[in-house]
């Protein structure tokens, strides 16, 4: 069990290293919900290809699946602060997951509270 994420969720993976082209180290983590129907990752923004300088956390619903869909929830600058926003991500995620039928319905009420509202 990790202390660090809600009962509900485990940390997948997690890793710092050193861009190449970069001498500030960089953060990477993924979380996965207990029934596998999720997972969130806090990474990098250049790392999905965007020229936004922070981090970026975005969700897969059924990953590994061939009908998993991925959604860009939120991106800031730091990695902390995006970690942040995953924890309450992962809290409203919860509250609102009643099982498979009611995935979509508790991945959009926490992506409609997280997201960015510009």
């Amino acid at each position: 069990m990790d202390v660090d994420v809600p009962l509900e969720w485990s940390t997948e993976a997690c890793r710092s290293y050193t861009p190449a082209d970069s001498d500030r180290e960089m953060e990477y983590r993924t979380y996965r919900h207990e029934s596998g129907d999720l997972r969130l990752k806090v990474a990098p923004a250049s790392l999905d290809g965007e020229s936004y300088p922070g981090y970026a956390l975005t969700a897969t619903s059924y990953p590994g699946l061939e009908f998993s869909e991925t959604i860009r929830v939120r991106a800031v600058l730091t990695f902390e602060r995006c970690n942040r926003i995953a924890h309450d991500f992962m809290d409203l995620f919860s509250a609102s997951y009643d099982g498979p039928g009611s995935l979509e319905d508790a991945l959009e009420y926490a992506y409609e509270r997280t997201r960015d509202h510009r």
